[in-house]
């Protein structure tokens, strides 16, 4: 049979809540009645970013109307053109994007230059592999 389970003293019932510690100069400054401030961590250095192109839009994973959607705004937004980035599986996608907004939403719309191209990729081991690119830029 199953003995009963007696219930944990107050000391093994749980662990005492552990107080966030702050440097000395942090308390020092902390007088009755204010918000303790925020302690942050030591920031690390962030790797260069690169510079995106304006009016730029990249076709990822998301879906064909979220991409949709951004170009359309760009051009409400008063941009003169749209600049549609894919490569690999997702060329598809982008060109999709290009004549949903062609046909539904802006008819006066024209694409003015469609790049296609190879990218060499290197993989973590060191090979490299191609995949293949398309930039479709279209004008209202």
């Amino acid at each position: 049979m199953d003995e009963p389970i007696a219930n944990p003293s107050p000391e093994q019932a749980a662990p005492a809540p552990v107080q966030p510690t702050l440097p000395p100069q942090a308390h020092a400054a902390v007088q009755p009645g204010q918000a303790m401030p925020a302690v942050r961590a030591p920031m690390q250095p962030r790797p260069p970013m690169q510079l995106r192109e304006p009016n730029t839009i990249l076709v990822g994973k998301k879906s064909v109307m979220a991409y949709v959607l951004a170009v359309v705004s760009q051009f409400n937004n008063g941009s003169p053109f749209v600049k549609l980035k894919a490569r690999g599986k997702i060329i598809s996608r982008a060109v999709d994007v290009a004549e949903i907004v062609k046909h539904r939403f802006i008819p006066s719309l024209r694409p003015q230059e469609i790049k296609i191209g190879t990218e060499v990729l290197q993989s973590e081991d060191g090979t490299h592999s191609n995949v293949s690119s398309i930039e479709i830029n279209l004008v209202k």
